[in-house]
C-alpha cells in the first residue's frame, strides 16, 4: 500500500486530492521503475493526468527514488510541466499544513527542480509556498519553511531575476514582514534562529540594493514594511538613503519617496500574508454570516489563528487584507451580512499590546494618507470611516482613538513640507470622496458629536474642507 502524504484525524473524511494521487501511484507503481518503456504515441489526456499524479506521489513519498521519478517526468512531459506544477500548487494550497515532514522536504526539492526546467506556473507555485509562511509563528516547521524559501531564492537568484522577477518582489514583501517579527522577538539566544534572521536580512537587502525596481512594483506598502525595521542597522541605512540619497539605488525611475507613497500596492501582495485557510474563513465570514451571528465564528477564528501571544501581529496583515483585497459587491454591502468595518472593530479590540494596536490603526488608515481618486479605490478607505461612525453609540472610545490617530498621522507621519502637504491632501481627498460616493451621508455625526473633544472635531473639519492648518 502506498504511503500517505498527510496526517489526518480519525474523524476526518479522506482528502480527495491526496486520495487521487495515491490511487494513481498504486495503479501505475509497476511502471514507475526503470527500465521505462516510453510509447511512441502520446498518451491520451486521462493517461497523461494519471502519470503526472503517480509520479508526483512517488517524488513526495519516495525520496530514495526521487531522482528516478523526476527523470521519468522529464521523459513524458508534453505541456511544459503545466499539469504537474498545477498539481503541486493544489498540494500546497490544500494540504500543506497537514503534510508529513518528509513530504514537505520533497515538496521544496521538487519546487527547485521545476525552477531549473522553468516549468509553466512556477511563479504561482513559489507564491503559494510563500503564503504558507505564517506571521508571528515561531514553530520549528514555520521557521524551517522560512529558511528553505530564503535559501531557494538565493540559490536560484539569477534564474528568477531573468525569468520571474515578480516572484522576487513577492519574496521581498514576505520576508520584510516576517523580519519585523523575527527582529522583535524576545526568544532565547538560538544559533539556528540567528542564522535564519541573518539570511532573511541578507536576501532583503540584496533585493533592495541590487534590484530596487522590484521595490517600486510593491508600491507604498514597501515603505510601511520597511519602517518596522528601522531599528535594524542594514534597514536604517536603506531608510536614510531613501530619504536623502535616492540616486544610490541606481534606478532612473526612482526620484524620491513620494513616488512610492503615490503608488497603490496591488492586492496580490497583501494576500501574501494571509494563508489560504485564513483567507477562506475570513471571506466566508464577510460573505455568508449575518450581523449578530458572527460571535462563534470569531471565537473559532481567534482560537485557530490568534490565540498564541506572538500571533497577534498577524492582525495587521488581516486588516490590510480586508481593506485592500476583500471588496464585496453592492448586494453584500447592502445586506445584513457582517460588514468589513465590524470585523476590523473586533480585531482592533482583540489586540493585546499597544504596539500591535497602533500598527493595526496604521494599516487601517495607510491608504488615506496618499489617497488619489485616479489611482486608489474608495473600498480601501471605506472600513475606517464606517467603523468610526458606527462606534459612536456603544464604543465612542474607538471613534475617539481612531480620529485622534488619523489627525496625528496627518501632522507627524512625514514632517517634510512637500510630503506633509501630500498627506493632508490625500486625507482630505479621501474624506470628500467618501461623502461624494454616499459611503457617509454627512460628517455632522462626527463634527457635532458631544462626546468628541472640540480639538478633534476642529481638526476633522479642516480636513473635510481641505483647509490648511
Amino acid at each position: 500500500m502506498a504511503s500517505r502524504l498527510i496526517v489526518e484525524a480519525p474523524f476526518e473524511a479522506e482528502n480527495q486530492l491526496e486520495l487521487s494521487l495515491r490511487q494513481a501511484f498504486e495503479s501505475l507503481q509497476p511502471n514507475l521503475r526503470p527500465p521505462f518503456s516510453f510509447s511512441i504515441s502520446i498518451p491520451n489526456p486521462d493517461q497523461y493526468s494519471q502519470l503526472n499524479r503517480a509520479i508526483l506521489h512517488g517524488i513526495l513519498t519516495e525520496p530514495h527514488f526521487a531522482k528516478t521519478h523526476i527523470k521519468h517526468l522529464h521523459g513524458i512531459i508534453t505541456d511544459g510541466y503545466a499539469m504537474f506544477i498545477n498539481l503541486l500548487i493544489k498540494v500546497v494550497h490544500q494540504l500543506y499544513p497537514k503534510l508529513l515532514g518528509s513530504v514537505k522536504s520533497q515538496l521544496l526539492w521538487v519546487a527547485e527542480e521545476m525552477i531549473y526546467v522553468l516549468g509553466i506556473g512556477i511563479d504561482v507555485l513559489l507564491v503559494s509556498l510563500l503564503r504558507q509562511i505564517n506571521g508571528g509563528d515561531f514553530s520549528d516547521g514555520n521557521l524551517w519553511l522560512c529558511l528553505k524559501m530564503a535559501t531557494l531564492f538565493l540559490n536560484k537568484w539569477q534564474c528568477l531575476l531573468e525569468e520571474e522577477p515578480n516572484v522576487l518582489s513577492c519574496a521581498l514583501y514576505v520576508f520584510l514582514r516576517v523580519l519585523a517579527d523575527h527582529c522583535r522577538t524576545n526568544r532565547p539566544s538560538d544559533q539556528n534562529f540567528e542564522t535564519l534572521r541573518r539570511l532573511e536580512v541578507y536576501l532583503c537587502v540584496k533585493i533592495v540594493r541590487e534590484e530596487f525596481h522590484l521595490c517600486l512594483r510593491i508600491g507604498r506598502d514597501f515603505i510601511r514594511l520597511l519602517q518596522d525595521l528601522i531599528h535594524v542597522l542594514e534597514f536604517r541605512d536603506i531608510w536614510k538613503d531613501l530619504m536623502l540619497c535616492p540616486s544610490k539605488f541606481n534606478t532612473s525611475r526612482f526620484v524620491n519617496v513620494s513616488q512610492l507613497y503615490r503608488t497603490r500596492t496591488c492586492s496580490k501582495y497583501v494576500l501574501l500574508r494571509i494563508n489560504p485557510e485564513m483567507e477562506t474563513r475570513l471571506r466566508f465570514l464577510m460573505t455568508y454570516v449575518k450581523l449578530g451571528h458572527q460571535k462563534r465564528h470569531q471565537i473559532w477564528f481567534f482560537q485557530k489563528f490568534l490565540h498564541e501571544p506572538d500571533r497577534e501581529t498577524i492582525i495587521v496583515d488581516i486588516v490590510r487584507f480586508i481593506c485592500c483585497a476583500h471588496h464585496p459587491p453592492n448586494e453584500i454591502i447592502q445586506s445584513d451580512i457582517v460588514p468589513r468595518w465590524a470585523v476590523i472593530g473586533w480585531l482592533l479590540k482583540s489586540c493585546r499590546s499597544s504596539y500591535v494596536e497602533k500598527s493595526v490603526k496604521f494599516a487601517l488608515f495607510y491608504d488615506w494618507l496618499f489617497f488619489d481618486e485616479s489611482v486608489d479605490s474608495v473600498m480601501n478607505i471605506e472600513p475606517a470611516i464606517l467603523l468610526m461612525v458606527h462606534s459612536i453609540q456603544k464604543y465612542i472610545d474607538i471613534t475617539h482613538n481612531l480620529l485622534e490617530f488619523l489627525l496625528y498621522l496627518v501632522d507627524n507621519y512625514d514632517v517634510r513640507v512637500e510630503n506633509k502637504v501630500l498627506i493632508a491632501k490625500g486625507v482630505s481627498s479621501a474624506l470628500q470622496l467618501l461623502a461624494k460616493k454616499g459611503v457617509i451621508q454627512s460628517y455632522d455625526v462626527l463634527t457635532y458629536c458631544p462626546a468628541l473633544s472640540p480639538t478633534l472635531k476642529e481638526g476633522l473639519g479642516r480636513l473635510i474642507s481641505g483647509v490648511k492648518s
